[in-house]
């Protein structure tokens, strides 16, 4: 195709995807309130459990408007990414051969499933375990005592726990791009093990960087990073470019 045919392409899937994207956003931001409570729950049943009332708070008129829009952005995203990810795939798959088509197939099935798990981990196992160490720091419960009590502001909760269920998606991704490299041969199986110890220090440091300061969330996104970059090494050695053996020296 000429070039103005690509553009012309582009221009077409791109709308579709802004299309997707604004019908996503306009469902999401009706239903913010609910998903912005499905996203609290975790911390409301560890506020119930104990004894507490679980509550939010904002300190601005604007906070809760502008956090359910971010709440709706959010959720947009997710819910628009199979339609984008679609739109991609129509504009660049003309351009590929049927054993290229094939190959990236199962990368595409595996980078959303991948994502969900990580964020899942992040959801229903990391958070409980999270809020509750961050709760056990609230003191005083008789009347002489110095109380210390959680006051969680809404827009705060919520750029924590996007953080972390964005940085858990993309942790899990670490299969996919190691073993898309290696089918390219960029990487191979022999290097990934040379680098095994050094990758294990870079998780706890990427674990360090993208979730907060605390040994549960560091922990429960470095461990996982550590055994999916023990199966990226199999999944390596199983799509990486065989070498052909060299030919024996003859002597005479």
């Amino acid at each position: 195709m000429p070039l103005l045919d690509h553009l012309i392409e582009l221009r077409r899937r791109l709308i579709w995807s802004m299309v997707a994207f604004a019908i996503s956003f306009a469902i999401c931001y009706h239903f913010s309130g609910r998903i912005y409570l499905f996203l609290a729950q975790p911390l409301a049943h560890i506020m119930a459990e104990k004894g507490e009332q679980p509550h939010l708070i904002y300190t601005a008129l604007y906070e809760a408007f502008f956090t359910y829009v971010k709440v709706a952005f959010f959720g947009a995203t997710f819910l628009s990414f199979p339609v984008m990810a679609s739109q991609a795939w129509i504009f660049i798959a003309p351009g590929l051969y049927r054993s290229e088509k094939r190959a990236f197939a199962p990368f595409l099935i595996a980078t959303p499933i991948l994502f969900l798990a990580g964020a899942a981990l992040a959801y229903y196992f990391v958070f409980p375990f999270a809020w509750k160490f961050f709760l056990s720091f609230q003191t005083g419960n008789g009347p002489d005592q110095l109380q210390i009590q959680l006051q969680a502001k809404v827009s705060e909760y919520l750029a924590l726990v996007t953080k972390l269920i964005l940085a858990f998606g993309i942790a899990f991704e670490l299969p996919v791009v190691l073993t898309l490299c290696a089918k390219v041969g960029l990487v191979n199986s022999a290097s990934l093990k040379r680098l095994r110890r050094y990758a294990y220090v870079g998780a706890f440091v990427a674990a360090a960087i993208l979730t907060p300061p605390d040994v549960i969330t560091q922990t429960g996104l470095a461990v996982p990073l550590i055994g999916l970059y023990e199966i990226s090494i199999i999944c390596a050695r199983l799509v990486e470019p065989k070498q052909a053996p060299e030919p024996a020296d003859r002597t005479e």
